[in-house]
């Protein structure tokens, strides 16, 4: 499925597009993502979800496919699969900068996404309704991270990070000590009009819990 989302940020072009290709800085700013290593050029993590009662955790890694900096594009692909082997997500995530002044940048969003398992039952209005909504709250925090810290110093980080990991490459992965993130509800996420969509799917499945409990202990 398509999905397609857009966000602003109060930073100028130049300083959105070292930050957002600083994995390891925005990665506290994506709703229920750890980063846990980085091999070279591919960042390996998890993201934990949540539907209901149903909790997920997607293990897998992200690689840059392309980054053109004159172009302001980035284009990142990524897959993971439920740690219980009950679905997985391939996405590829292209992002765009276009600069509206100085100081403000609109970044447009094109996701590419597959997914299988127990989270795919909501379709595709239902997840694009959630991706948008994550969307927002990656903004929110994105832009609390640059007002956090003047833009001259973002940039100079951001560009030492770059050069540190240089080397890096060459002495293997690297493990990066983030804490572990809380699970997104989508339902949450969605908000209330997801909710009554959601609810037939999400009843079931605590019913079925419910039941099987109730086995277990006549069992």
């Amino acid at each position: 499925m398509d999905l397609d989302n857009s966000f602003e940020v109060d930073a100028g072009r130049d300083v959105a597009w070292r930050v957002l290709n600083d994995v390891e800085r925005i990665a506290p700013c994506l709703p229920g993502a750890q980063l846990e290593e980085i091999d070279g050029d591919t960042y390996k993590g998890s993201v934990k979800v949540k539907v209901g009662p149903i909790t997920a955790q997607y293990k897998g890694k992200a690689v840059f496919v392309e980054q053109n900096e004159a172009e302001g594009k980035v284009v990142i692909k990524g897959e993971g699969r439920d740690s219980r082997g009950a679905g997985n997500a391939n996405a590829l995530i292209t992002a765009t900068l276009h600069e509206l002044t100085p100081e403000k940048t609109r970044v447009d969003v094109h996701t590419d996404l597959a997914i299988t398992g127990k989270v795919a039952q909501f379709g595709r209005g239902v997840m694009a309704d959630v991706s948008g909504k994550l969307m927002g709250q990656f903004s929110d925090n994105l832009q609390e991270l640059l007002a956090s810290q003047p833009q001259d110093t973002v940039v100079e980080e951001a560009a030492e990070a770059v050069a540190e990991e240089a080397p890096a490459q060459d002495s293997g992965p690297r493990k990066i000590d983030m804490p572990e993130a809380e699970a997104v509800d989508l339902l949450d996420a969605a908000g209330a009009p997801v909710l009554q969509r959601a609810l037939p799917v999400a009843g079931v499945v605590a019913v079925l819990l419910l039941l099987r409990r109730f086995l277990k202990r006549r069992g």
